[in-house]
C-alpha cells in the first residue's frame, strides 16, 4: 500500500509543480496579487495555470478513491497499478499541456480518469 500512498502525496504535489512552472523566472511577477496576474497571462503560463487548476480538480477524486479501495482492502497490486497509472497519466497531462499538444493531453486526461474509476470500481468488488 505504500507505492499508493506514495502516488497521493506526489499527485497532491503536481499542482504546486505547475504554479512553479507558470511562474518562474517572470521578472514581472506579482506576489501581492498572484491569482490577478495569472490570470492575465498567455500561452505556456496560462498553460501551465489551468494545469495547476486541473490538477487541484483532479486530486480529490484520486485521494477519494485510494482511501476507499485501502479501505475495501483492494488488492495492493491492483491498487498500485491503479494509482501508478494515474500518476503517469497526470505527469503526461501536464507534460502535453505545457506543450500544447491538446489531442495527447486529452487522452492523458481520459487515462487518468479511467485509473480512478478503476480504484472506485475495485472498492466495490467488482
Amino acid at each position: 500500500m505504500n507505492i499508493a500512498f506514495l502516488c497521493v502525496l506526489i499527485a497532491g504535489l503536481l499542482p504546486y509543480a505547475c504554479a512553479t512552472a507558470a511562474k518562474w523566472g517572470f521578472q514581472n511577477y506579482d506576489n501581492h496579487n498572484p491569482r490577478q496576474w495569472l490570470a492575465q497571462q498567455t500561452g505556456f503560463r496560462a498553460r501551465a495555470n489551468a494545469a495547476q487548476a486541473n490538477s487541484f480538480e483532479a486530486f480529490a477524486f484520486f485521494a477519494a478513491g485510494v482511501i476507499l479501495a485501502t479501505l475495501a482492502q483492494v488488492e495492493a497490486q491492483r491498487l498500485d497499478i491503479y494509482a501508478v497509472t494515474f500518476v503517469v497519466a497526470r505527469v503526461a497531462f501536464i507534460a502535453s499541456y505545457l506543450a500544447d499538444k491538446a489531442n495527447l493531453r486529452s487522452v492523458c486526461w481520459l487515462v487518468g480518469l479511467l485509473s480512478v474509476v478503476g480504484l472506485f470500481v475495485a472498492a466495490l468488488g467488482w
